[in-house]
């Protein structure tokens, strides 16, 4: 069996790399088709994927528009050539290079906002794979699993924490720290969408700076840490998880970021201009289980950082109640192997075809993340 995947971005090399791992180990030959932009490449070589770029993009929306002809006239004679039985993607790229092959396209995705690239990708996708909590009908070939694109890789029974994140940080045994992750909102489905200001930013630093070590990592590389007390998360991005996994806070306007730090149990504030009445529904099904923090209140951000940063048993009971729920939650990686062995979605556990209302009661946010969970 001959497979494609695309990996466009950094998460989607997370998305697809224990796929790609199992498939190339069951003899089957594997190409991944990726793109230079932000840390990519760097993560496609840590995990020594069989990969061939296809172009670059930089973190600002006309780089991806004036690169698309490049990018589509390298892709096409490439799948052309491979002749894959099937291709994994999260977007256009996938759906058009299936349309080129002849080859059924899957696209996993969990965003409901890019209604441009779901219009664009539909006619020619096989099928669509998105989370139980995905808001949005895609059609009669849309399937569900039970979980997030992020359980393909921080599922419990995938994930296994690195014991030495603490010295690659230069941390003591007992430092506590908080990681602060700023999006450059360069892609196509943050067009209009922003999140914390350059004050703001200052400002977050400059209180959790009183009750913890700081670490920013700040996507657009505009932020002067010169003057702050803060340090740059400078390790490799490959270790991203680990330092998420061992945070006392999570801080965030990016949406991966914010999913990721919820499944692996660390406290997260997520703050950006999704947030509100038609947010996506990761991030509502996410608040509704009391592991993540919603808000476009600034003031709230800060507030209910500090208390978790105060309060010890914050942290224990967020734990709690992620071992709870992501316990129950599928490992994409075996629906996606699965898939791939059985040429479509006939024989898959844990898939069902989407359906109206799976899990999507609204949130229940809880009026202080002191309270005990009920």
């Amino acid at each position: 069996m001959r497979v494609v995947f695309f990996t466009n971005t950094p998460a989607h090399v997370h998305l697809y790399k224990h796929a790609v791992d199992r498939l190339e180990r069951a003899g089957h030959d594997v190409l991944v088709l990726g793109r230079d932009y932000g840390c990519t490449v760097a993560l496609l070589d840590r995990y020594e994927l069989p990969y061939r770029l296809y172009g670059s993009c930089g973190t600002t929306k006309g780089s991806l528009f004036r690169n698309l002809p490049r990018h589509y006239a390298r892709i096409i004679p490439a799948v052309r050539s491979f002749d894959p039985d099937v291709i994994f993607g999260v977007g256009a790229y996938a759906a058009h290079a299936g349309l080129a092959s002849r080859s059924p396209a899957v696209l996993v995705l969990d965003s409901e906002p890019t209604s441009i690239d779901h219009a664009i990708s539909r006619p020619f996708a096989a099928a669509f794979l998105t989370p139980h909590a995905f808001q949005k009908d895609l059609g009669e070939n849309h399937y569900q699993f039970r979980g997030f694109c992020e359980t393909a890789y921080l599922h419990p029974d995938v994930y296994e924490p690195n014991p030495g994140i603490r010295d690659d940080l230069g941390l003591d045994a007992d430092e506590e720290f908080v990681l602060l992750r700023f999006n450059a909102f360069g892609s196509h489905h943050d067009v209009g969408q922003s999140g914390f200001t350059p004050d703001q930013r200052r400002r977050l630093i400059e209180t959790f700076a009183d009750h913890a070590t700081v670490f920013v990592s700040d996507e657009g590389g505009t932020l002067d840490l010169g003057s702050l007390p803060a340090r740059e998360f400078d390790v490799h991005p490959a270790l991203l998880h680990d330092a998420l996994a061992e945070a006392r806070l999570v801080v965030t306007d990016t949406q991966t970021v914010c999913t990721e730090a919820a499944l692996l149990g660390t406290p997260v504030i997520r703050s950006n201009s999704f947030v509100g009445d038609g947010d996506m529904g990761n991030f509502t099904e996410l608040e509704r289980q009391g592991l993540v923090v919603n808000t476009t209140d600034f003031d709230e951000v800060v507030s209910t950082g500090v208390d978790v940063l105060t309060d010890e048993s914050i942290g224990a009971e967020w734990r709690r109640r992620r071992n709870e729920y992501v316990g129950g939650l599928v490992d994409l990686t075996g629906v996606i192997v699965a898939w791939a062995a059985a040429g479509g979605p006939q024989g898959v556990s844990g898939i069902e075809r989407w359906r109206a209302g799976t899990d999507r009661a609204s949130s229940d946010r809880r009026a202080s993340v002191t309270e005990e969970s009920t």
